[in-house]
C-alpha cells in the first residue's frame, strides 16, 4: 500500500527539526566558545599583553559591547530576509574575523605586543559580526518546533552557550599557557568555520503548511516588539539577570587564581562544571516548565535562588578567605550553574510574547542587553574590587540578580 504523501512530507519535517536544532547548537556553541571561553584566559591575558586589571576588563568586554551594538539589527535582518543568510554571513564572518587576531593580533618574543586599541577593535569586531548568531538561531528553532515542545528546544539551543563555554574553559586555558593566542583565535575561528558548513548543510525555512500549524497554536503578537512594555520588562529582566553570570564568566578565574591561589586544572575544572551543570540544567528546566506550564513562575524563583547562590559566596569569602579553595570552587560553581540554568525557559517566554514572526527582533533586544552586560560587568568589577573585596563582587552580583525579580512577568492565574 502506498505511504501517502502528505505524511511522508510531515515526517521529514519532524526529523528535520532536530536537524535545524543541531546547526542552532553548533552555532551558539562556537560563538560562546570564543565569547565565553576567551574570558577563562584572563590569567594569560593579563600576562601575555601586559595588562591591568582596569585594561582586562575592557578587553573582556569588548566583545560584549560588540554584540550589544549589533544584535537588535542583526535581528530586524533576520525577520526581514530569513535564518539562513543571516546566519552564514555571521558564522563565515565571525570566522574570518578570528583568523585575523590569529594572524596579527597575538603577543610573540619575535614582535611587540600588540596594542591595547588593535586587541580592543580584534575583540569588538568578532562581537559585530558574532552577534547575528543568537537571533537568527532562536527564531529558525521558533519557527520549526510547536508550543508546548518550544521551551525544551530553547533550552536544549541554550545548553549551547554552557556547551560552548566550557569547551572554552577546557581547551583554551591549556592552548593559551602551552601554544599562545595564535592558537586560541585559530580554533576558534575553525569552529565557526565548521559550523557554517552545517548551517550551509541543513537550515532552511520550514514548509509553509508546517509553519501555520506552528503559527496557529501560538499568540498573536499584540504590537511591535520594540513599543510593547510587557517585551521590554523581560528583555531588561534577561539583561540584568546575566550581570551575575557574567562576573562569574570574566572574572571568576581571576577570583580563584588570586584570592584562592589555585592552579590551571583547578581553574579549568570549575569553569567546565558551571558550564556542564548549566547545559544540565537548561535542559531541564525547558523539560520542566513545558510539563508544567510554568515558564514564568518559574523565572521568578530562578532569580531568588540565583541571589541567595551569590550572598553565600560572598559570606564564605569574607569568613574563610583564602583558607579553603576547595569550598571557593565549589561556591563559583554552585553560584555560576544557578544564574546560567534559566535562559532557555526566558528566551522562550520571550519569543512566544513577541510572536514566530518578530522572533528575531525580540531576541536582538534581549542578547543586545546580555552582551551590554558582558561590555559593563567587566568594566565595573575592578572597580568595585578596588573599593571593596571579592566579597563585595559577589554581594552586588547576588543584588543584581535579585532586581530582575519584578521584572519577569508575574503567573497568569488558572
Amino acid at each position: 500500500m502506498a505511504i501517502p504523501l502528505t505524511w511522508q512530507a510531515n515526517t521529514r519535517d519532524e526529523s528535520h527539526r532536530w536537524k535545524v536544532l543541531g546547526v542552532g547548537v553548533a552555532a551558539n556553541a562556537s560563538f560562546s566558545a570564543a565569547s565565553a571561553g576567551i574570558p577563562t584566559t584572563a590569567v594569560w591575558l593579563r600576562s601575555g599583553y601586559h595588562l591591568g586589571n582596569a585594561e582586562l576588563g575592557l578587553v573582556l568586554g569588548a566583545m560584549g559591547l560588540g554584540v550589544a551594538l549589533s544584535e537588535l539589527p542583526w535581528g530586524m535582518l533576520t525577520d526581514r530576509w530569513g535564518d539562513r543568510p543571516v546566519l552564514l554571513t555571521g558564522l563565515l564572518a565571525t570566522a574570518a574575523a578570528l583568523l585575523a587576531m590569529a594572524l596579527f593580533l597575538v603577543p610573540s618574543a619575535e614582535l611587540a605586543v600588540p596594542a591595547l586599541g588593535w586587541l580592543v577593535a580584534g575583540m569588538c569586531l568578532t562581537g559585530l559580526v558574532g552577534g547575528s548568531v543568537n537571533g537568527s538561531s532562536g527564531r529558525a528553532v521558533m519557527a520549526w518546533f510547536r508550543e508546548g515542545e518550544r521551551g525544551l528546544a530553547m533550552s536544549i539551543r541554550q545548553t549551547a552557550v554552557p556547551l560552548g563555554g566550557g569547551l572554552g574553559a577546557l581547551m583554551l586555558p591549556w592552548l593559551a599557557a602551552s601554544h599562545g593566542f595564535a592558537a586560541v583565535y585559530g580554533v576558534l575561528a575553525a569552529m565557526c568555520a565548521v559550523s557554517g558548513a552545517f548551517a550551509w548543510r541543513w537550515l532552511h525555512e520550514p514548509p509553509p503548511a508546517h509553519a501555520a500549524a506552528s503559527a496557529s497554536h501560538a499568540p498573536k503578537p499584540q504590537a511591535d516588539p520594540l513599543r510593547d512594555a510587557r517585551i521590554w520588562r523581560v528583555v531588561l529582566g534577561i539583561g540584568i539577570l546575566c550581570s551575575p553570570q557574567m562576573a562569574v564568566l570574566t572574572f571568576a578565574t581571576v577570583f580563584l587564581h588570586d584570592a584562592a591561589h589555585l592552579g590551571i586544572a583547578a581553574i579549568s575544572g570549575t569553569m567546565a562544571a558551571v558550564q556542564t551543570g548549566a547545559m544540565a540544567m537548561r535542559v531541564w528546566s525547558g523539560r520542566f516548565t513545558d510539563r508544567r506550564g510554568n515558564r514564568r513562575a518559574y523565572l521568578r524563583g530562578s532569580t531568588l535562588v540565583a541571589a541567595a547562590s551569590f550572598v553565600v559566596l560572598a559570606l564564605a569569602v569574607r569568613a574563610v578567605g583564602d583558607a579553603s579553595g576547595a569550598l571557593l570552587m565549589a561556591l563559583v560553581a554552585v553560584a555560576g550553574i544557578c544564574v546560567s540554568a534559566w535562559h532557555g525557559v526566558a528566551y522562550t517566554e520571550l519569543a512566544t510574547l513577541a510572536g514566530t514572526a518578530r522572533a528575531g527582533t525580540a531576541l536582538g533586544m534581549a542578547n543586545t542587553a546580555v552582551y551590554a552586560g558582558l561590555f559593563i560587568t567587566p568594566l565595573a568589577i575592578p572597580h568595585v574590587l578596588a573599593a571593596g573585596s571579592w566579597g563585595t563582587v559577589w554581594l552586588v552580583a547576588g543584588l543584581c540578580a535579585l532586581c530582575a525579580f519584578p521584572l519577569f512577568p508575574k503567573p497568569q492565574r488558572p
